[in-house]
């Protein structure tokens, strides 16, 4: 009879060991290695190699280069993440906090996919009746949509493999069990094994599988880093489940473009698309209000308009605090910096709190200038104009740095009747055929971009 063998796993990198370390040896993180039980072979196996059944090596110029098949989903947003569609014989893992949304878009996907195709919807969580009543909730009632609720990965894809279906979903990979591997489901050990199980099966049959991924408490994908490195595309649901935006960011993807995202709104009758971002998320914007102001970022190929809101006040404590919501707290700690330092607008004997309505999270240096008008703009208790928006990075030095894709950004400006549109002096040279009815206003200065930004208001 085969012995357990214990073993110790890292959650990050998936290196083994046979006893426990503190510091990783593979990739030197800490408090990453998780004890886990994997049973030795009764007997050894012959290899592929010693059959003479393996993948042979095939010429380069014999290699097709049609463009691979894809699914429309029937929701435009989730197939511009994708890079266009679901590719045939792909793996695509969704990921993203509890009760974000990641159960409602699949079955809102199978709607629109169980017209053509069959679809398998394998759920290790839920019963038949609990998808069932969401089902219901959603408007989902396709012929085409089977439901197995099964946790045996070796039970669902030898389903899979006798019954062929178009297209496979597995909610969730974490609930999935590989009876030859002693560990308990959700291990590391697990959810690697059950992965490269469905890795072989869908691969052989160019079916399309979408698996469904945990998050821990630091918010990433529950299990190993090389679950990651398995699957071709990685989603992640973003937003706070307190708030109606969605945001879907692709972190990976070997069929399209990292850079996009897609917008949803969360409604009684599941996910909304969002087709209008920019448009959505400054509904509701004060009027003649100090400490806020619009910027616009660029997500992919789509320029996202955004509001940024500052508050500066007086502090209670003897050191001041700073909180930062949807913008990086260690880049507003630089601004304030080059604020007091460059620009002189002192920052230090008060509270800073900065917060991107709608849920948004920015990355891109382009926010800088909006976020310091918008913080200048509280401490000086002078709104900015109503229809101005504001971008560009800005440097230690306190200058004004020039960002890419400025057309595009003004255009969108335009489109959604903005008349003023500050951005970097040094960026005027890349605009090509600016827009009727908006203004330019280049400036090198962070005192220049908010003087231009209050305007009127402050005389």
């Amino acid at each position: 009879m085969a012995k357990a063998k214990a073993v110790y796993v890292c959650s990050a990198c998936g290196f083994e060991s046979a006893k426990w370390y503190g510091k990783c040896p593979g990739c030197g993180e800490w408090n990453t290695m998780e004890e886990a039980v994997r049973e030795a072979p009764a007997a050894k196996k012959s290899s592929a190699a010693a059959h003479g059944n393996y993948a042979r090596p095939t010429p380069i110029r014999e290699i097709s280069t049609q463009e691979e098949a894809r699914y429309h989903t029937g929701l435009s947003e989730f197939d511009r993440v994708l890079g266009g569609g679901l590719v045939k014989g792909s793996i695509v893992l969704i990921s993203g906090d509890p009760g974000i949304g990641k159960s409602t878009i699949l079955l809102q996907v199978c709607e629109y996919l169980g017209k053509q195709y069959r679809i398998l919807y394998v759920s290790g969580e839920e019963s038949g009746r609990q998808i069932k009543l969401r089902a219901s909730r959603l408007g989902v009632s396709s012929e085409n949509l089977w439901i197995m609720t099964e946790t045996d990965i070796q039970a669902v894809m030898e389903e899979v493999r006798t019954e062929k279906p178009d297209i496979v979903m597995i909610d969730s990979i974490q609930t999935m069990n590989h009876t030859e591997i002693a560990s308990s489901p959700g291990s590391v050990t697990q959810v690697r094994e059950c992965t490269n199980t469905v890795l072989r099966t869908v691969k052989a049959l160019d079916i399309p599988a979408i698996l469904v991924g945990h998050v821990n408490k630091d918010g990433a994908i529950a299990g190993p880093k090389v679950l990651e490195h398995i699957v071709d595309a990685v989603l992640y649901f973003e937003g706070d489940r307190q708030m109606s935006h969605r945001i879907l960011r692709a972190v990976k993807n070997r069929y399209g473009s990292t850079n996009e995202i897609g917008v949803f709104d969360m409604a009684e009758d599941g996910l909304r698309q969002v087709e209008n971002p920019s448009e959505a998320l400054l509904s509701g914007r004060p009027k003649h209000v100090s400490g806020t102001c619009v910027t616009c970022v660029m997500e992919g190929t789509r320029p996202l308009l955004a509001e940024i809101q500052g508050l500066a006040t007086s502090s209670g404590y003897g050191t001041p605090r700073r909180m930062a919501t949807g913008f990086d707290y260690n880049r507003m700690s630089l601004l304030l910096a080059v604020l007091e330092k460059r620009a002189g607008y002192f920052f230090s004997h008060l509270d800073a709190y900065l917060n991107v309505v709608g849920g948004l999270r920015l990355d891109e240096p382009a926010a800088d200038l909006a976020v310091a008008i918008s913080l200048v703009s509280s401490l000086k208790d002078q709104p900015v104009e109503e229809q101005t928006i504001a971008f560009g990075e800005i440097g230690l030095a306190g200058e004004l740095r020039t960002v890419t894709h400025v057309n595009a950004r003004i255009s969108e400006a335009a489109r959604l009747g903005f008349c003023t549109c500050i951005l970097p002096a040094h960026s005027l040279k890349q605009v090509t055929h600016p827009p009727e009815g908006i203004r330019l206003v280049g400036a090198k200065t962070i005192r220049d971009a908010f003087e231009a930004a209050v305007g009127e208001s402050a005389s």
